[in-house]
């Protein structure tokens, strides 16, 4: 089929002519995507512009997608689109699953609309396709509208034959503080073994079964597919990335939309009224509604864009806690705590007279709950903890955390840069006063991330930094500053990998943030088998509740020998403090090896790690 083209319309783009209305585009759209390769699975598409016949070219070039501006939209941009893989919904959609690149080429299609969001709420006021920026965080709660703020899942959560929960809880429970012990019948995969060795355990809970609306299977090769630094091979050996702790890797719909920023809409922001300002704006302040969606916040206007979790607490510390902490008063950590939430308070006691305050842990690395509410009193300004712990991956309870401090007059944060990539969060249901979260390690790029805030404490903080952007009024005499969250976003910021944090967002949120939780959580119980099988492995972090983070040492072998090794067979880990030495020390250590799992990795890749920490464990005879 042919599409002919019109000339130039007045804001520059070209827009097909001719088109009779919305189905017509979808029918054609749906025309074009059948043709593409198939075959790959959940029909997924190969990266790149796949070769086309000359008689399919819909000949966008290398320009915004040619789109006709719609009457009442601000600045005559074009309205309201969609990714519409994300909004088609059928199995059958041959465009489910298209990686953004190719989203110019997808019509106008309206998402449709959760039950008490206004028909016509754009997904954001500009253009660019496939942001899917946001709906209320805030929906009123039933069964209906709660099914209908979760974004649409691409594939289901199953149990792959793994043991599930309450092994993983059977399992540690038994190894209390000396994690040497191995697990009867757990040995290592063999030649000829199945792929799961333990699979017929009396104990290994039920499987699920797929939910009714359930697409497909949860497919990791397919989303392996995504991520292109995954095919590299280190010591001629094909990458394995267990460093997903200290930073994910990003899938190629997150390089696809940098590229498409830097090509189609660089500019600054909030500022100047041509058309790439708008443009880059609409593109900003779309992330930020994606992440106000992401966590759960009643409004973007509470989320401050930062580079890091680290600048948010430094933020938060040098903003609020100068503000409210005074000499005398006592802030409260965890023992669990990165060193990124721990220094900025020590800063701030220190200049102020304040005292810190530690949560104890016990043997298996949880905090002590009881313990911490002897801690609390009418001195105590702020409780700072961390939601997933990055050396050991204890979950901490962070709603009771919460609950606690502000029945105690305090406020409350929580570092949440391990849990965001590992669970869904909801801020407004922990009731956290702020939450801080690093883009990188959700699989978007480095040097962004977000601060939560409530409203009203955000309305009362001062500025941290001055310059433009964050200003509505300068004399030599005196400064007027906007209200949040543009008050603490002084100068030109991030605005590429603002866009990109999006993007990342958008991804995660098409696989299912269950389902990720549910894979890596089975995936967690298999390494921990695996780990346990290899004699003189001792585990560091045996808490009940656990994010897919492993910590161990060798008997024989420093960290340093161990994370060598394992680079040799091309197996990325982190050894080290992990930025979290008071924890590594309440366990006699200054260092561990710390393999940390994301959804892109496979049992495969565990077997393979386990292998070489056999060979290492029975080589130490000859040492």
């Amino acid at each position: 089929m042919t599409i002919p083209l019109s000339t130039p319309t007045s804001n520059g783009l070209a827009a097909p002519a001719g088109l009779p209305d919305v189905s017509v585009l979808t029918q054609l759209a749906g025309e074009f995507f059948a043709q593409l390769p198939t075959g790959l699975p959940d029909a997924r598409l190969p990266f790149g512009p796949p070769p086309q016949p000359p008689q399919t070219e819909i000949a966008l070039g290398n320009r915004a997608p040619s789109l006709a501006p719609i009457d009442g939209t601000p600045t005559g941009a074009p309205g309201p689109v969609v990714d519409a893989a994300s909004a088609a919904g059928g199995a059958g959609n041959p465009a489910y699953g298209v990686p953004e690149a190719y989203a110019a080429a997808l019509p106008i299609v309206a998402p449709p609309q959760p039950a008490g969001v206004p028909n016509g709420v754009p997904s954001s006021p500009y253009y660019f396709l496939g942001e899917a920026s946001a709906y209320p965080s805030a929906l009123p709660e039933g069964p209906e509208t709660a099914a209908a703020s979760v974004p649409e899942d691409r594939v289901s959560a199953q149990s792959f034959g793994l043991p599930g929960d309450a092994q993983l809880r059977a399992l540690l429970a038994g190894l209390g503080a000396d994690s040497r012990a191995t697990v009867p019948g757990a040995q290592p995969a063999g030649a000829g073994a199945p792929a799961f060795y333990f699979l017929d355990e009396p104990d290994a809970g039920p499987v699920p079964a797929a939910t009714p609306a359930a697409r497909a299977p949860f497919d990791v090769q397919a989303v392996r597919r995504d991520f292109p630094i995954l095919q590299e091979r280190v010591n001629g050996r094909p990458l394995i990335w267990f460093d997903n702790a200290a930073t994910t890797h990003k899938p190629q719909a997150v390089i696809d939309r940098l590229a498409y920023f830097y090509r189609h809409e660089n500019s600054n922001i909030h500022r100047a009224a041509h058309e790439l300002a708008a443009r880059a704006t609409d593109a900003y302040e779309g992330a930020r509604d994606k992440v106000a969606r992401f966590i759960g916040a009643g409004s973007p206007e509470e989320i401050i864009f930062v580079r890091g979790a680290t600048e948010g607490i430094n933020l938060i510390a040098k903003t609020w806690g100068w503000q409210n902490v005074d000499e005398g008063d006592e802030i409260v950590v965890s023992h669990l705590e990165h060193h990124a939430n721990i220094v900025p308070w020590q800063q701030l006691a220190a200049a102020k007279g304040a005292k810190l305050r530690v949560i104890p842990v016990d043997d298996s690395g949880q905090v002590l709950l009881d313990e911490y509410r002897k801690l609390l009193n009418g001195r105590t300004r702020i409780v700072a903890v961390t939601q997933v712990s990055n050396a050991l991956g204890t979950v901490v309870p962070v709603k009771e955390i919460v609950a606690m401090a502000h029945a105690a007059g305090a406020t409350a944060l929580v570092d949440g840069a391990q849990s965001v990539s590992h669970m869904r969060v909801n801020v407004q249901d922990i009731d956290a006063d702020f939450f801080v979260f690093s883009g990188h390690k959700v699989f978007a790029p480095t040097g962004i991330g977000a601060v939560y805030g409530k409203r009203a404490l955000l309305e009362d903080m001062p500025p941290w930094q001055g310059g433009g952007n964050m200003i509505a009024d300068v004399t030599f005499e005196k400064t007027i500053y906007h209200g949040p969250p543009t008050r603490f976003e002084a100068g030109t910021g991030n605005i590429a990998d603002a866009v990109g944090l999006g993007a990342a967002i958008d991804y995660v949120e098409r696989i299912g943030m269950e389902n990720i939780a549910r894979y890596e959580h089975d995936l967690l119980v298999y390494a921990t088998h695996g780990l346990l099988a290899v004699p003189g492995l001792k585990l560091i972090g045996t808490a009940k509740d656990k994010a897919s983070v492993l910590s161990f040492v060798l008997n024989g072998y420093t960290t340093e020998e161990v994370g060598k090794a394992l680079n040799e067979e091309g197996i990325a880990v982190r050894s080290g403090h992990h930025c979290a030495q008071p924890i590594l020390r309440r366990f006699g250590l200054e260092a561990t090896v710390r393999p940390s799992l994301a959804f892109y990795n496979t049992c495969e890749e565990v077997d393979t790690l386990v292998a070489v920490l056999q060979r290492l464990a029975s080589g130490r005879a000859r040492r």
